[in-house]
């Protein structure tokens, strides 16, 4: 859980960067609607609107090389940008050496086996960027230091991890060529068992979509519904205008329930988050998740608020699913009826309200507030009753952003803390937070906490054996880069 929990704070780097993509294309789309629909582009607001929606999405749409960097980076020991250019180098290789292309030409028979080859065209998804981005981290934190023979030497400490995690993902290339294909295939078959439950099979299918979100093998069982891979494919046929009449099922019974969820649901659960935020951190709580809630509503751009909790909190990210499915199988049973081409936003509840299968669209109103109310309830419930660790809940106590550091003379700060901590021998990992030091040791019983707060600092806390946090204050920053230089 700890591991998580970290994972979920090295992501909130690159998350950052994907609200405002999400406004960006909402307010595109709005101006362009042409974007989504299709036809010709002519005017200044329509070519406007396209010039923001293809802005918004240059992020949006190569999320996973982001999540490969910001996990890299956030990962490592030292947040070292080392480690970001080896996770790059490893999500390079490993979507190149499991591109359709390459996979192929070494496995023959992909070709013959349409479920394999969608796998394999689906590769570049965030599961694969956090696993880059683990790789970078991991063989920085342990090759960063390595000393080489003379004739190497080049190539020795920092400039040698890059290398490693090459072949490390080649080797992990090498066991996802037959791994990857076979989990895609087995979502395929899942998705092929569940069509014939009706609005049940389509509340399980909500729930594994979003539950899958972390892995990108929500494509596997997307194809299955949405596309004709097995002969449904309910957004071709929506859009096509066609009815239920023309398919074997209730058209759109697959892309409706998705609207309450992302256009009411996420914004009562990003309420839930501000209001459960400590009070020093609700602009923090605010910043990420309210501007992800109108992403949602707007274009139904859900990342930017999932990945924001799904590894900090990741009991809470199931039930977030679950609600998806129970949403689903309520919105398909009375009946409501919309489709997408791009999500469940407003935008595309507009422009699919007037097509031949929509059906009481007004019931966004209603499932809306329901959505919203449920959402809301559940996660201030759930954080608040198990004390999850959300967006502006980080550990940190509600007064340490008020504590001023006794001592503004930042080198002697961090030389009285090393000091007491034991000495650099003692130190196996440097972190900080917004307040305080966060320091992995060796032996605790060579820690001295008098001597450690004689540099002036708040306090000393002892969470394991193993652990020590120093609480310096809003200029833990400036403490923990002296620290770090001391340690070198």
């Amino acid at each position: 859980m700890k591991y998580l929990q970290k994972l979920g704070k090295a992501l909130m780097l690159p998350v950052a960067c994907l609200p405002i993509c999400g406004i960006l294309m909402g307010i595109g789309y709005f101006m362009c609607p042409e974007t989504m629909q299709g036809g010709e582009i002519t005017g200044l607001i329509p070519t406007i609107g396209l010039f923001l929606v293809k802005a918004g999405g240059a992020l949006i749409d190569n999320m996973a090389i982001l999540f490969a960097i910001g996990v890299g980076v956030g990962m490592s020991d030292d947040h070292d940008g080392t480690a970001g250019l080896a996770a790059l180098a490893s999500w390079l290789m490993m979507t190149t050496l499991l591109s359709e292309a390459v996979v192929t030409v070494i496995r023959t028979g992909v070709a013959e086996n349409a479920t394999q080859l969608l796998a394999f065209k689906k590769i570049a998804n965030p599961f694969i960027g956090i696993i880059a981005g683990l790789i970078g981290a991991t063989c920085y934190n342990k090759f960063k230091n390595t000393q080489l023979p003379t004739w190497l030497a080049f190539f020795s400490g920092k400039r040698c991890v890059a290398m490693v995690a090459g072949v490390v993902s080649i080797v992990a290339s090498a066991i996802l060529l037959f791994v990857w294909p076979l989990i895609f295939g087995g979502l395929v078959a899942v998705g092929k068992g569940i069509v014939s439950l009706d609005a049940v099979g389509a509340g399980i299918y909500a729930f594994l979509n979003r539950l899958l979100i972390p892995t990108g093998l929500h494509h596997a069982l997307n194809n299955v519904f949405w596309f004709d891979t097995i002969g449904l494919g309910d957004i071709t046929h929506f859009w096509a205008g066609e009815t239920s009449a023309d398919v074997t099922w209730s058209l759109g019974m697959y892309m409706s329930g998705f609207f309450p969820c992302m256009m009411f649901g996420i914004p009562g659960a990003a309420l839930a988050m501000v209001h459960t935020a400590k009070s020093n951190k609700k602009k923090i709580a605010i910043g990420l998740v309210a501007s992800a809630a109108v992403c949602s509503f707007i274009c139904g751009v859900t990342e930017p608020f999932e990945f924001a909790f799904m590894f900090l909190a990741p009991a809470l990210y199931v039930v977030y699913a679950l609600l998806y499915g129970i949403f689903t199988f309520v919105t398909v049973s009375l009946g409501f009826r919309a489709g997408f081409s791009f999500s469940a936003g407003l935008t595309d509840l507009v422009f699919s309200a007037p097509l031949p299968a929509a059906a009481k669209t007004w019931l966004i109103i209603p499932l809306g507030i329901a959505a919203f109310v449920v959402f809301y309830v559940v996660f201030r419930f759930a954080i608040t009753k198990f004390d999850l660790k959300t967006p502006g809940r980080e550990d940190d106590d509600e007064d340490e952003t008020k504590v001023v550091l006794a001592n503004n003379n930042f080198t002697e700060v961090a030389k009285i803390i090393l000091e007491g901590i034991g000495g650099k021998e003692n130190i196996t990992s440097i972190d900080n937070c917004i307040t305080r030091l966060r320091l992995e040791i060796k032996d605790y019983t060579a820690v001295d906490e008098k001597k450690i707060k004689s540099a002036g600092v708040a306090g000393v806390i002892r969470p394991g054996k193993t652990s020590v946090q120093v609480i310096v204050g809003t200029q833990v920053q400036f403490v923990a880069d002296e620290f770090k230089k001391l340690c070198k």
